[in-house]
């Protein structure tokens, strides 16, 4: 179990950049992590996650705009987001599985979440 705190959301133009970040606190046991979002009106879907050993994985629509990475070292993951749309909108969560395989069960631990809007 890991403590989550992301941070980094906000309002942004169309074709506009976001970074956020996620704070883990205890130890992640080197598990998958990811970002997930929820749109209002919508199912919360994954956005992105990463492995320990750094293999990633994207949605479609976040392919060549956004790029998760983390420090390790820092206990940290990130969400670099660039070319946003407004389609892009939502609250976003960073999760953690207790888990290294990113399985099909979603993550255990997850934090308050980041609002990220974005206006045409």
């Amino acid at each position: 179990q890991v403590q989550l705190v992301e941070s980094g959301g906000g309002s942004v133009q169309s074709g506009g950049s976001l970074r956020l970040s996620c704070l883990a606190s205890g130890d992640t046991y080197r598990n998958c992590m990811g970002w997930f979002r929820q749109a209002p009106g919508k199912e919360r879907e994954g956005v992105a996650r990463i492995q320990y050993n750094g293999n990633t994985r994207y949605i479609d629509s976040a392919k060549g705009r956004f790029t998760i990475s983390q420090d390790n070292a820092k206990n940290t993951m990130y969400l670099q987001m660039n070319s946003l749309k407004p389609e892009d909108t939502g609250m976003y969560y960073c999760g953690a599985w207790r888990t290294i395989y990113c399985g099909v069960e979603g993550p255990q631990d997850w934090g308050q979440g980041t609002q990220v809007t974005v206006s045409s």
